[in-house]
């Protein structure tokens, strides 16, 4: 064989770059640095928390001051309210308090009552002045227990003659209702307008009556 078989080879060549195949990718040299886009984990009691960034702090800090001034709002408000019903309380106790003394004082107001004089039939003298004590005393009359005024042969016939209060004065001169106890809490006047009783708790009696 000669030197020129000995180089020859027999069957198709391959291009020496496709017989190597593709291109291996180089390894990173130590100490390069981490690879763009890793995600770093880190486990609880081993890495160190990392420290806020000077924005997270003021949002931290304004968070904090808007949480206070909405509970010092609110508390205020609450004294708001507490302070308008307790006045609220106080002035319907006042209000209270008022009507209750002028329902007392309108009740203790002496009530006008008029005075009836009649006789035992209930039909009423010509002249009132028989039931007054004083004038049926001078006329030599008499005055009872009750109130009622004796006076003797006056007008004709032995006749007794007493105040009737708060009656309604009927036909025929009669008065019906009312009573012949002088009522304490009174105002008490004559069918003329004397003045029998002024009136009110305590009061003295005037003339003419029990």
């Amino acid at each position: 064989m000669t030197n020129g078989d000995e180089n020859r080879v027999d069957g198709p060549q391959e291009p020496a770059d496709s017989a190597a195949g593709p291109p291996r990718p180089q390894p990173r040299m130590a100490g390069s640095g981490p690879a763009r886009g890793r995600i770093r984990h880190q486990e609880a009691g081993t890495t160190t928390p990392r420290e806020p960034t000077l924005a997270e702090k003021r949002a931290r800090l304004a968070a904090e001051r808007r949480q206070r001034e909405a509970e010092e709002q609110e508390f205020h408000e609450s004294e708001r309210k507490r302070k308008i019903r307790k006045r609220v309380m106080i002035g319907g106790g006042v209000t209270l308090g008022v009507v209750a003394l002028i329902a007392v004082a309108y009740a203790s107001r002496p009530q006008p009552v008029t005075a009836y004089c009649v006789d035992e039939n209930g039909v009423e003298a010509e002249d009132e002045r028989v039931c007054d004590p004083a004038y049926a005393q001078q006329q030599g009359g008499t005055v009872g227990p009750s109130g009622i005024i004796f006076l003797p042969g006056f007008g004709g016939g032995g006749n007794q003659y007493h105040y009737n209060y708060g009656g309604t004065p009927g036909p025929g001169g009669t008065v019906s209702g009312g009573t012949t106890v002088r009522p304490d809490n009174a105002e008490i006047r004559s069918k003329s307008g004397s003045t029998i009783q002024r009136g009110g708790f305590g009061t003295g009696r005037g003339s003419g009556g029990s």
